[in-house]
C-alpha cells in the first residue's frame, strides 16, 4: 500500500481534456521518511514507519529519540507490506509514488459539529407541522418498549456529532504538482482546511532518488499558486 500525509487546502476547479470544469481539492504534501522497519520475527508483522513534519510544534522526548532527528514535528503513520527490507532507516518518499488519474482513498477527521438533535444528526423527519405538535416538531418521538427498562446501544438519540474519522474511497487524482508538493484530489474530502488527512492507494512505495520533477507537474504550478493562497498551509 502507498501512503502519503499532508494538510487539506482549499476547493477549487480545474479543466478536463474535453473541456469540462472539474472540481477539486488540493492537498499540500511533505516527503515522508522512514523512521523504523519492522520485522516478522521480532514485531509479529512486516511495514514501514513513516513520519512527516505535519505535528506540533513541540515533540516529547521520546518521540525526539525515536525519530533520531530524522523529522522534525513527526505524525508518524505505518505501511504493512510482505516484506520490508527492500527499504531503509531514511529513505525519503514524496508525490512520485503517486500519478494522474489513479484512484486513492483520502481519511480524514471530519468537521465537529457539537450536540445536535436526532433531525440534524440522524436525518429525523420530525413531528407533522399540524394542529396539536406546538412544541415537539424536531423531538426525537418514542425510544421503543418499555419493558427492557434501559435504552439498548446503539440507539439513535440526540447527542455529539461529528470529530469522526472518515474515509472516502475511489477518489481520482486530477493533477499532481510535485514541484511545490501538491497533489489535487477529484471532488471533497474530509476535515476542515489545514486538516490533517492521509492519502493512500493499492501500490508500492517508491523511494525518492534524484530530485527529478514529473512532466505533468510543470503546467499544473501554476494554477496552484493562483488558485491556492500561500497562508493556508
Amino acid at each position: 500500500m502507498k501512503l502519503l500525509v499532508g494538510r487539506k487546502l482549499n476547493m477549487t476547479q480545474l479543466y478536463a481534456e474535453n473541456g469540462n470544469v472539474v472540481p477539486v481539492t488540493g492537498i499540500r504534501v511533505g516527503a515522508g521518511v522512514a523512521v523504523q522497519l519492522k520485522s516478522r520475527e521480532r514485531d509479529g508483522y512486516a511495514a514501514v514507519q513513516l513520519g512527516w513534519s505535519e505535528g506540533a510544534k513541540r515533540t516529547k522526548k521520546p518521540m525526539s529519540g525515536h525519530v533520531k532527528g530524522l523529522v522534525a514535528r513527526p505524525v508518524l503513520r505505518e505501511v504493512r507490506m510482505d516484506d520490508a527490507s527492500r527499504f531503509a532507516v531514511g529513505q525519503t518518499f514524496d508525490l512520485s509514488s503517486f500519478s494522474v488519474g489513479e484512484k486513492v482513498a483520502v481519511a480524514g477527521i471530519s468537521k465537529g459539529r457539537g450536540f445536535q438533535g436526532v433531525v440534524k444528526r440522524h436525518h429525523f423527519s420530525g413531528s407533522p407541522k399540524t394542529h396539536g405538535h406546538k412544541h415537539d416538531l424536531r423531538a426525537p418521538g418514542s425510544i421503543g418498549s418499555t419493558d427492557a427498562q434501559r435504552v439498548f446501544p446503539g440507539k439513535r438519540m440526540a447527542g455529539r456529532m461529528g470529530a469522526e474519522r472518515v474515509t472516502v474511497t475511489n477518489l481520482e487524482i486530477a493533477a499532481i504538482d510535485a514541484a511545490g508538493g501538491l497533489i489535487f484530489v477529484r471532488g471533497a474530502i474530509p476535515g476542515p482546511r489545514n486538516g490533517l488527512v492521509e492519502i493512500s492507494a493499492p501500490g508500492d512505495m517508491k523511494a525518492l532518488d534524484a530530485k527529478v520533477l514529473p512532466k505533468e507537474a510543470e503546467p499544473v504550478k501554476a494554477l496552484a499558486e493562483e488558485k491556492i493562497p500561500e497562508g493556508a498551509s
